[in-house]
């Protein structure tokens, strides 16, 4: 089998153990991994802030499933800083990764011996850990006593102004709707100034309508749709996208929370000290269009998994 057939495979299983998986969303992924993980000048310069460990450990991880190869970061620096890596993939996001992994033993003939799929992961020195603020209480408690990194849920808001261009709103359409809004870094809640209109911004937001044709994002929307109904909740909506009022940063797939704001310095301050917040999309901020390509250094929760790794 050559590899693209190989890839092409890998891709299929993945769509077909999650529905959310779609083509697009899968090479947006390997697309965001290559420019911004696997570059070579980028590597070198990342990797000489670390001082390399000198002895092996064995390093378990536990994987999320919710976006496309979402535990690669993790992989990579467990598997640069040196570790025995023993990693249990979700059953929404095994095939792709599992696909590298073969890739990458083709180049590294010591893969097979350091890196190792496993179903439970006992007897290891450190554990990293992502899943839900539920699963996260297990992982406290199975990993507590362990070195450890356990990531809960989060999620992104933007800032807006009221003076952002079209190219702006259409930037910012990318944070929201990529992955179909499934990632910590994608944008669920938008934080305007009183009285800002939000026609400009629906209207742009047109430009991903097509979603509304895959099934389970749909049934999001008719469920939340009817759901606003029966409660009289006001809603705003370009027929793709609702539109809600809700100080929340999380917001459902189909759903927008939107929360006004007098003072940007005071929302700013409130927002960084929010443990629910990946990142902050915006002017001043990570730029409108590049929340899902964080570079090298970005590290999930602000905790930095190389110098924890490398100081095991």
């Amino acid at each position: 089998m050559s590899d693209s057939e190989s890839l092409a495979e890998a891709k299929l299983r993945a769509q077909n153990a999650n529905a959310w998986f779609t083509a697009d969303s899968i090479d947006l992924a390997m697309k965001n991994i290559v420019g911004c993980y696997l570059q070579k000048d980028a590597l070198e310069k990342w990797i000489a802030h670390y001082q390399l460990p000198e002895y092996a450990k064995k390093v378990g991880i536990v994987m999320a499933g919710n976006i496309p190869l979402v535990g690669f970061h993790d992989f990579l620096c467990a598997y640069i800083s040196g570790h025995q890596l023993y990693l249990k993939l979700s059953s929404k996001d095994e095939w792709l990764l599992k696909h590298l992994i073969v890739k990458l033993s083709e180049e590294d003939a010591a893969v097979p011996q350091t890196i190792h799929i496993a179903d439970q992961l006992k007897n290891c020195d450190a554990y990293i850990a992502t899943g839900s603020n539920n699963s996260a209480r297990y992982f406290e408690q199975y990993f507590g006593k362990y070195p450890h990194i356990i990531r809960r849920n989060r999620t992104s808001v933007a800032i807006l102004e009221g003076t952002e261009s079209d190219d702006d709103l259409k930037n910012l359409a990318i944070d929201v709707f990529a992955y179909y809004g499934l990632g910590c870094r994608n944008v669920t809640q938008v934080c305007v100034p009183e009285g800002y209109n939000f026609e400009k911004l629906l209207n742009i937001f047109s430009i991903y309508s097509d979603l509304i044709h895959h099934h389970k994002y749909k049934n999001n929307y008719d469920y939340h749709l009817a759901v606003y109904l029966l409660n009289k909740v006001p809603y705003l909506t370009n027929d793709s996208l609702l539109l809600i009022e809700n100080d929340l940063p999380f917001s459902a797939v189909s759903v927008l929370h939107y929360r006004f704001y007098k003072n940007k310095n005071l929302l700013t301050e409130a927002l960084r000290k929010d443990d629910n917040i990946q990142t902050i999309i915006g002017k001043g901020f990570t730029p409108f269009g590049t929340s899902q390509i964080p570079s090298l250094s970005d590290y999930a929760d602000g905790v930095d998994t190389m110098a924890f790794l490398c100081a095991l």
